[in-house]
């Protein structure tokens, strides 16, 4: 009985799997006057901004629902959505201490450190749709810290969306150390309604079942953030692959709607009962970060998070 109750297990993920590589749709990447639009079947899906405020971004991000599923702040303010920290900026990647310099924060006054565009390497519509970046870390001063290479890959079947976000760290001018700090590192900053304290129904759920605030400062294989927009319940994961740096990782997820993932923030994540957070890239050498953010239908369980994981962690690129 249970090795048939396996294998009917094993054929309905099949299927979905199946199902959702048959699926159809054109994807294209455009270059704009900002960056690179994407489209699916000629709807905006979201744009890769080269530039909003101290670093690249992708803004705004459309749901399955055709509905926008990150903040609009700090790049146009919406009446009812929460006006502070100005540098969660819809979908990100930085950290707070980067050779002891914050590429986290946007600093009100005075110079900010900077991830600064270099050049497309790619751009590629399809299924998936492509688009490789180059970037330069920069201190105040303009010298270059380290340097990036990040991989998107955007996708789509008839129920969800996704965007897989590789980075490659390269220590291109010495040594580079990524500290032990709670603030970074991939981030998305999700729709006020899905919030948890926007009490609307909005939940946090990990891989580990670790629910709301419980799942923060939690290392896990992927999180999920749902709740409702516009009436519909949609829901934002972020998946860590296992070929990524420190997998599985900690993350720094709130309830008033900061989703991050973070594998360097272990002292602060674990009270200070660990103090190896910090990690240094030796000159020359990469480090490399996989994530990928999975746009569903419905709660955790309708939007088949778990399986997705499953087929996503398969992969092999």
């Amino acid at each position: 009985m249970k090795r048939r109750l396996s294998l009917i297990a094993a054929l309905v993920v099949l299927g979905s799997l199946v199902h959702r590589d048959s699926f159809s749709a054109e994807i294209t990447a455009e270059r704009s006057s900002k960056g690179v639009v994407v489209k699916i079947d000629g709807k905006l899906f979201t744009e890769y901004l080269v530039q909003s405020g101290n670093k690249p971004i992708l803004w705004p991000i459309m749901g399955p629902t055709g509905k926008p599923m990150t903040r609009d702040y700090p790049m146009v303010k919406r009446r009812g959505e929460a006006h502070d920290h100005p540098h969660h900026r819809s979908l990100w990647f930085a950290h707070g201490d980067v050779n002891h310099m914050n590429f986290w924060d946007e600093p009100a006054f005075g110079k900010a450190v900077t991830t600064k565009h270099v050049k497309f390497v790619k751009v590629a519509s399809g299924q998936p749709a492509i688009i490789v970046t180059q970037n330069n870390w920069l201190g105040k001063d303009g010298k270059r810290v380290c340097e990036d290479e990040r991989t998107l890959r955007f996708g789509t079947d008839d129920d969800a969306r996704w965007i897989d976000f590789d980075i490659t760290i390269k220590a291109t001018d010495g040594p580079v150390t990524f500290g032990d700090t709670k603030e970074g590192t991939f981030a998305v900053r999700v729709a006020h309604t899905l919030s948890v304290d926007a009490k609307k129904g909005g939940k946090i759920v990990n891989s580990e079942q670790k629910v709301d605030a419980a799942a923060w400062a939690q290392r896990a294989p992927w999180v999920d953030y749902h709740g409702p927009i516009d009436g519909k319940t949609v829901g934002i994961a972020i998946f860590n692959h296992p070929t990524s740096f420190r997998y599985p990782t900690y993350w720094h997820v709130r309830t008033y709607g900061l989703f991050s993932a973070n594998p360097f923030g272990v002292t602060e994540f674990t009270g200070g009962k660990q103090k190896n957070g910090a990690y240094t890239i030796p000159a020359g050498k990469n480090m490399n970060l996989r994530y990928r953010v999975f746009l569903h239908r419905g709660d955790e369980q309708e939007g088949k998070v778990a399986e997705a994981f499953t087929a996503y962690s398969q992969e092999v690129r």
